[in-house]
């Protein structure tokens, strides 16, 4: 048998939880911040055309 409480499984199954949500959020800020990035450096006509089909496949009027 296990000597181990169980409310400790519970403590080290939430830090666990915490630590896989904070990886999964530093993913997407990094994410975003290499689309800005990439954007940055993109010339302005492929940006705008980008965004203005992204407009459309949202079907956001923006005419």
């Amino acid at each position: 048998m296990s000597t181990i409480p169980a409310s400790s499984h519970k403590r080290a199954s939430r830090s666990g939880s915490r630590l896989a949500s904070a990886c999964q959020q530093g993913v997407v800020v990094l994410f975003g911040a290499l689309i800005l990035y990439a954007v940055g450096f993109m010339p302005m006509n492929a940006a705008h055309n980008a965004a203005h089909d992204s407009r459309h496949s949202f079907v956001f009027p923006c005419h």
